[in-house]
């Protein structure tokens, strides 16, 4: 692939439609090729990479979005992308030695939980749970001898925001990595490597992809020994992506600034006005000034994401009937699609208890705000 202009030069949005083209020559394809094969090609001694032999260890079809990616990001390497979030998570969590401390947030995705309590187990992992968006218990527990920091910012699914750049330099005083989840954000709304975050992770299957459908995951960091232990994760454990899902992602990247710019917009506009419905007890949403993570997020983020946490007046019950009113939004537990969707999280037995049980998380999509305003006002008040 080339590039006909400094990723660094562009705009993400102008990055997020350029990058991972193929070379501009006369009768060349716009788009890259998706190439539908296992083996490749190969006799007498195997070359340095990027030689193709085997699709476990890499595809053609994998390199346009890894460097879109990497663009996005501001990475100098590419960015790795493995067969689901899942996956790309545990890539950086193997970067805990046996026996190692990690510190991670009270909220955050449910499964990166169970995984540490597996890991906790199989590795005698010590597991530390904090509130992210408590600075100072943070850094009091990065206690000398922790291996990791987890972030997630803005958190799933209460929304508090981290003050990256000083958990990233607490982090590295005592000499832990520290991986931050940016699924949430995009790269269009923040950078973590540029903070100086050792690795970045997503849900490719988010925002990124943003149609609901495909499930992939990615992993990014400059440092080059990282790099390859995240690579090699994926060879050996076989966390691999087949190239169609890879090739819908790329798909979805060539619009994701248009759809964050609305998504965004739109979020913004209900959460204003479900602070004000007499129906509702609580809005989570950085972008409302009164919200507590505000002056963080207005800081740090070049947006406040398109993820809304609503509290009912009425409890749990009311939460579910809520949910089972509305006609546009669609229940459901993703979420970064372009159909806006609800759930109540704490349906989940795995979802943590400090997660009220009437929250219900809204990922906003991109339909119109008036449409998607009219189905939640109805059910508010008819359920």
């Amino acid at each position: 692939m080339t590039q006909d202009h400094d990723p660094r030069q562009l705009s993400p949005a102008t990055v997020a439609v350029s990058a991972g083209r193929p070379a501009r020559v006369q009768g060349a394809p716009v788009n890259p090729p998706v190439v539908f094969s296992s083996t490749y090609v190969s006799q007498g001694t195997p070359g340095p990479a990027p030689e193709l032999l085997y699709a476990r260890g890499g595809t053609e079809t994998w390199l346009p979005f890894e460097e879109t990616l990497a663009a996005l990001e501001g990475a100098e390497l590419p960015a790795l992308v493995y067969g689901s979030g899942m996956a790309a998570i545990a890539a950086a969590l193997s970067l805990i030695p046996h026996g190692g401390r990690v510190v991670v947030p009270r909220h955050a995705y449910q499964v990166l939980h169970g995984y540490l309590a597996d890991l906790a187990d199989r590795s005698r992992v010590e597991v530390e749970v904090v509130d992210i968006a408590d600075t100072d218990q943070v850094v009091a527990a990065l206690r000398p001898g922790t291996s990791m920091l987890w972030i997630e910012s803005p958190t799933n699914p209460m929304l508090e925001v981290a003050d990256l750049p000083a958990l990233v330099a607490a982090a590295r005083e005592v000499g832990a990595l520290t991986v931050v989840d940016n699924t949430f954000a995009t790269p269009l709304v923040q950078r973590p490597l540029s903070l100086g975050a050792d690795v970045v992770v997503h849900s490719v299957t988010k925002y990124l992809a943003g149609h609901s459908d495909v499930v992939l995951g990615a992993a990014l960091s400059d440092d080059p020994e990282l790099h390859a232990r995240l690579l090699a994760y994926r060879t050996l454990h076989g966390a691999i992506a087949g190239p169609a899902e890879v090739y819908l992602a790329l798909r979805g990247v060539r619009t994701l600034a248009l759809r964050v710019e609305r998504a965004q917009a739109n979020a913004l506009d209900l959460a204003h006005r479900l602070a004000e419905h007499p129906r509702v007890a609580e809005v989570r949403h950085p972008g409302l000034p009164t919200d507590p993570g505000h002056t963080r997020a207005t800081a740090q983020m070049a947006g406040y994401g398109a993820i809304i946490g609503l509290r009912p007046t009425g409890g749990p019950e009311r939460a579910d009937a809520v949910v089972a009113a509305l006609r546009l939004w669609v229940p459901a537990t993703s979420l970064g699609g372009v159909e806006s969707s609800i759930e109540r999280r704490r349906r989940f037995g795995t979802e943590s208890v400090t997660v009220p049980e009437d929250l219900l998380r809204l990922s906003v999509g991109i339909e119109d705000v008036e449409d998607l305003w009219a189905d939640l006002d109805r059910a508010l008040r008819e359920s």
